[in-house]
Formats: C-alpha cells, sequence, structure tokens
C-alpha cells in the first residue's frame, strides 16, 4: 500500500503540471465508483506535527480506510431492503431536524437570554450562592517578565518589576517590547498561579505557604530570566472573586433561565404563526 500512496503522489505532482487537466483533476488522489478523495481532503485530515515518514504511513493507513468505508457503503446500500433505507432516511431526517432546531436555540439563547441578564441580578446570585464559587485553585494579580539572560541592563529591570508605580511599568513596558521573550500584566486581573508557574523553572511544593511568604520571583536558567511580582493572592478553598466567576456565574443563571426562555419563545411563535394565518387546521374549514 505505501508503495501505492507513494505511486498516487508522484501521479497527483506529475499530473499537476499537465496544463490539459482541470484543477479539480489534479487534486484527485483516488476514486471509489462516483465518490473522489482528493488531497485537500488528505490535507485537512491529517494530524499536525507529524514527521514525513510518520505522515506517509498515516496517509497511507487513512487512505485504504477510506476506499474501504466507501466499498463497505455500497455494498450495504445494494443489499439493503427498501424498507430499511426508508428508516434510515427517516433517522437521519429526524436527527437533522432535532440538530438544526438544537443549534437554533442555543444561538438563540446566547444572543437574547444572555443579554437580558443583567450585572445587578448577577452579582446579586453570587452573593447569595457564594458557596457555589469556590476556587479550586490559587489566583494572583500582578506582572510577570521573561527575558533572555544577555539582554542589556537586565540590573536596572530587576529594580522595576518589583514597583507597581506607573513610572515603572511605564520603562517596563518600553524596555519589554525590544527585549523581553514575554511580558504579561495583570494588575488588573485574576489569573491562575498554577499557569503562571508552569512557564517558571521553579518547583514549588506548597503553593499556599509559599504566597504567604514570597511577593516575588526572581529565578533563571542558562537562557532565561524569570520576574514574577505577587500583587495579591487568593488561595484555593477561599470564595473566587466576582470578576473571576464572572463567567461561571452567566452561565448558571442562563441555564437557571433557558427551559422557561425557550418555552415562552414557543409560544410566541405559535401564537403568531396562527395569527398570521401559517399555521392551517383543514379540518376546522367551513
Amino acid at each position: 500500500m505505501r508503495r501505492v500512496v507513494a505511486f498516487i503522489w508522484i501521479v497527483a505532482c506529475f499530473c499537476s503540471c499537465q496544463p490539459k487537466q482541470s484543477a479539480e483533476q489534479k487534486d484527485l488522489l483516488v476514486k471509489v465508483n462516483d465518490r473522489a478523495l482528493s488531497r485537500a481532503d488528505l490535507k485537512a485530515a491529517l494530524p499536525s506535527r507529524l514527521s514525513s515518514a510518520d505522515s506517509l504511513i498515516w496517509a497511507e493507513s487513512f487512505i485504504k480506510q477510506w476506499i474501504k468505508d466507501k466499498l463497505v457503503y455500497d455494498v450495504a446500500l445494494q443489499n439493503l431492503t427498501n424498507t430499511d433505507k426508508q428508516e434510515i432516511d427517516q433517522l437521519v431526517d429526524a436527527y437533522r431536524h432535532s440538530l438544526v432546531r438544537y443549534r437554533y436555540q442555543e444561538q438563540l439563547v446566547k444572543e437574547r437570554l444572555s443579554a437580558n441578564i443583567s450585572e445587578e441580578e448577577m452579582r446579586r446570585f453570587y452573593e447569595t450562592n457564594a458557596k457555589d464559587f469556590t476556587l479550586d485553585q490559587n489566583l494572583i494579580k500582578g506582572l510577570f517578565l521573561k527575558i533572555p539572560v544577555d539582554a542589556p541592563n537586565l540590573t536596572d529591570v530587576k529594580k522595576w518589576y518589583r514597583s507597581s508605580a506607573e513610572p515603572e511599568i511605564e520603562k517596563i513596558e518600553k524596555y519589554s517590547v525590544q527585549n523581553a521573550a514575554v511580558y504579561e500584566y495583570f494588575y488588573d486581573k485574576w489569573i491562575s498561579f498554577g499557569d503562571v508557574m508552569a512557564t517558571i523553572p521553579l518547583k514549588i511544593t506548597d503553593e499556599e505557604n509559599f504566597l504567604r511568604t514570597h511577593s516575588f520571583i526572581e529565578t533563571a536558567d542558562s537562557s532565561f530570566c524569570y520576574l514574577l511580582n505577587i500583587k495579591e493572592y487568593i488561595l484555593k478553598g477561599d470564595v473566587a472573586p466576582f470578576e473571576y466567576a464572572h463567567t461561571q456565574v452567566l452561565d448558571m443563571l442562563v441555564n437557571q433561565h433557558k427551559i422557561q426562555f425557550l418555552r415562552d419563545f414557543e409560544e410566541e411563535l405559535y401564537n403568531d404563526a396562527i395569527r398570521g394565518g401559517d399555521v392551517v387546521f383543514p379540518a376546522e374549514q367551513p
């Protein structure tokens, strides 16, 4: 099969050089009766980050399975009874109907219901159900820098990052444009301490104790210097701040109102259709 795949690629590449062929013919890899597999299809299905050798092996398997699938489908189609085919058509139609309805309802809920939930209602819900928003990770506010160890004026940066004053922040921002590999300013939002530490070559066994006793992290490896200013922290097990729980609060309120919202929408749609004459009951006609 590998030779077949290689041959297909060679033929495809050769055919792409022929001026008389259409674009569709140039892209064609293999046909099974009236169905075709193109190079574009194969490329779209190809997993990322595969080596050339692995890509060839994967392509061989994919093409062979694609051919088998089409052959089995054709045989099955020829041998099913008309009753079986009708039942399948009904199931497919019912699934499509359900899927279209579901997708539209989800879109409707997102666009209309979410927009109708006010910040005041969200805050009331959050305060009433605070126990439901307990953190499962430690959060911090602060500033993080990853700078090459050979970057200029590194000593100055090690002084600036310890301050949250506007002049020092401006110096860091200007410096980072040309020198920093990573610059993250998050004095104004909560982020996961674990996510930040995943980018720093420093192992911390007790995050809670570390946060209580440290406001800064300054470490380096052979390539980079890592600087973290921890301005504020909230520990795992505490109630998440409203701004951090905002999305979760909104989702919970949407789910809470969703059933009644969709019922009201359907009822309104029904009444409008009746009034507009879009729904007709022939048996009731004079």
